[in-house]
């Protein structure tokens, strides 16, 4: 499975960091240890149902956890059916790549 995610908090950080909030999220991305890409407009996980839901909550709760007064959240999944094998990054994205 495929998730994308794009936190939104509000304020993006602190004064000393501007982008605080957001680094906080993509900090609990790293710690999953999943394949994991961030783009300019959110990030790209890659891994199991089981692992990727709990994740995306997670890194919502992050922002709020660090400080942010509120966050939206966008997110964006792609799953294969069961005959069907699931999205990759590399798989998407190869073909654009140097």
């Amino acid at each position: 499975m495929l998730a994308e995610i794009q936190v939104l908090p509000q304020p993006l950080g602190t004064e000393a960091d501007h982008y605080a909030h957001v680094d906080a999220a993509i900090a609990v991305i790293e710690a999953a240890s999943l394949t994991y890409e961030v783009g300019a407009l959110g990030t790209t996980v890659e891994g199991s149902p089981d692992a990727l839901w709990p994740l995306l909550r997670a890194v919502h709760e992050a922002t709020l956890a660090a400080g942010a007064e509120g966050c939206v959240t966008v997110i964006k999944v792609a799953e294969a059916g069961a005959a069907e094998e699931d999205p990759t990054i590399a798989g998407l994205t190869g073909g654009f790549r140097e």
